[in-house]
């Protein structure tokens, strides 16, 4: 399944989309985000008996909003030099335990959002990323049963103040400026998107592909991260992890490519889809 947040006419929710239209699940009483992931095995069997009834309410998806899938995660755990030639663009070492950063909150933005980029910063960069949406409350899980934890999976763009970022050895303000933090189209629940470690991912600015590699080249998998995160950290309903990007990013080029504003980035996820966002220019 695919679930979303929508904004559409009088209509605002969560629903269920499938061949060009959204199915709010509102007729199932269980009508928003907080609604949904407050009892996800409800919300999953709302969006299957939605889909079962010919008779639901349903809305064109050309023309509905769509939003971020979570609008306020509770934790963004993001992981870095994830992607081997990634972390040698970067001129950093090949870690032998996971690196892993919060991206605060506030900075998720839905599909179509624009990206605003800091007067602060003379180095915004992009990075496109794979991220799991956790489904169940997790404390010291298995690896071996990592995947009844994950609800599914989306796109995220980790957008990064590269200046701010690496000004100290912490990342967090560089990578939670408003608007960072692009998310969506949907989540692709894990019983239709069944291996998440053989996805095709590439980040394109305004139809240059600038990042392609494939989710197989992650250096920690969902099994390992998931583990090792929860050993430490409680997950819950809603939480993202956010597994890393490839190489190709603008820091890592010669000379190097910073975003500018008015451009369109389009990071895409094979079973998943285009995440599209403009930058635009802080007013001052």
């Amino acid at each position: 399944m695919r679930l979303v947040n929508f904004r559409g006419g009088a209509q605002a929710g969560f629903g269920v989309e499938r061949d060009g239209f959204v199915y709010p699940l509102s007729a199932e009483g269980c009508a928003t985000e907080a609604e949904f992931f407050t009892d996800v095995d409800r919300g999953l069997a709302a969006a299957r008996a939605v889909l079962l009834n010919d008779g639901a309410q349903k809305l064109a998806l050309a023309d509905v909003e769509l939003l971020a899938p979570v609008t306020r995660p509770g934790k963004i755990l993001c992981i870095g030099l994830n992607y081997r030639d990634h972390a040698i663009e970067s001129g950093m070492e090949i870690p032998k335990v996971p690196t892993v950063f919060l991206k605060l909150p506030h900075a998720v933005i839905g599909p179509g959002a624009e990206v605003v980029l800091p007067a602060l910063s003379q180095q915004p960069d992009y990075e496109a990323e794979l991220a799991a949406v956790i489904g169940k409350h997790a404390r010291n899980v298995r690896a071996e049963d990592w995947e009844q934890y994950v609800l599914g999976y989306t796109v995220l763009n980790d957008v990064s103040a590269r200046d701010v970022q690496l000004a100290t050895s912490q990342w967090v303000l560089g990578k939670s400026f408003d608007t960072f933090c692009p998310l969506g189209p949907a989540i692709v629940t894990t019983d239709e998107l069944r291996d998440p470690h053989a996805l095709d991912i590439q980040l394109s600015i305004d139809g240059e592909t600038l990042q392609h590699s494939n989710t197989r080249e992650l250096i920690f998998k969902l099994p390992e991260l998931i583990a090792y995160l929860s050993a430490i950290i409680p997950l819950e309903p809603g939480d993202i992890i956010s597994t890393g990007t490839p190489a190709g990013v603008g820091l890592g080029r010669t000379p190097k490519r910073w975003l500018r504003p008015g451009e369109e980035m389009t990071v895409t996820i094979e079973g998943i889809g285009a995440l599209k966002n403009r930058t635009v220019a802080a007013r001052v």
